[in-house]
């Protein structure tokens, strides 16, 4: 099975713009996630970006990147262009965070264990909820499941209700799983998602994974057990690199 990893990046974050080029104790961000995929079982791994400065410094530490549009609405419009672009067979394409610069290899890998089966059209990552505060973290997508462990709905309310328990005690009651922000696509089923409109759900809840749903695609996952450290703000990066001096 030939897989590729694309690494969408953005310098135009409304949040925190020029993130993928900030310094993480000696390394670009873009980096970090670049040599982390280069240790899963990827035969390709490229980044995706919309500025000529983030292309530059991935040809700095050696790495391969593309230019696409601007105007893309999501990281999965991004990760078709770039594959359009790469212009090579792939089986799959796994969409990795652009900010999430201690991804683990092992959990690139769950998710293309999950195309060793023919049928899977879409996968990502899952991980039990441990504590209240993420159970009730609208910026921590829930999942739930069915039998076959794939997606049945996704939401930044917690899923499912617990009647009859006060909600501090409904992970005493049932297990909870949060999402894990990356993607694995095959790739004619990439193709296809990439040209559906945006859906109710969708814009309802803000998740782009509730339009493939809507539109009857089948998303399968896979548990993890490690605990992700996304970079969405400045604030994001101080807490993440007091962590690394914490470790060191």
């Amino acid at each position: 099975m030939k897989s590729i990893g694309i690494i969408p990046a953005r310098y135009a974050s409304s949040r925190f713009p020029g993130k993928p080029l900030v310094q993480i104790r000696g390394k670009s961000m873009i980096q970090r996630v670049y040599e982390q995929a280069s240790q899963a079982r990827l035969q390709q791994v490229l980044v995706a970006t919309d500025d000529e400065r983030i292309i530059s410094e991935v040809q700095r530490f050696g790495g391969q990147a593309v230019l696409t549009n601007e105007s893309h609405q999501s990281g999965t419009d991004r990760c078709f262009e770039a594959y359009c672009i790469y212009n090579q067979p792939c089986d799959c394409v796994i969409n990795i965070q652009g900010d999430e610069p201690f991804i683990q290899p092992e959990q690139i890998n769950l998710v293309l264990d999950c195309f060793e089966k023919p049928a899977t059209q879409l996968a990502t990552l899952i991980k039990k909820i441990e504590v209240p505060e993420e159970l009730f973290n609208p910026n921590a997508p829930k999942v739930i499941l069915d039998n076959r462990q794939q997606a049945i709905y996704f939401s930044r309310h917690p899923i499912p209700y617990i009647r009859g328990y006060e909600p501090e005690h409904w992970l005493e009651q049932h297990t909870f799983y949060k999402h894990i922000g990356i993607y694995g696509y095959r790739t004619d089923i990439l193709e296809q998602i990439t040209q559906l409109p945006p859906s109710k759900l969708e814009l309802s809840e803000s998740l782009e994974q509730l339009r493939w749903l809507e539109n009857g695609f089948k998303i399968i996952t896979a548990l993890t057990t490690h605990e992700n450290m996304g970079i969405d703000t400045p604030a994001d990066l101080d807490k993440a690199i007091s962590q690394l001096k914490t470790s060191s």
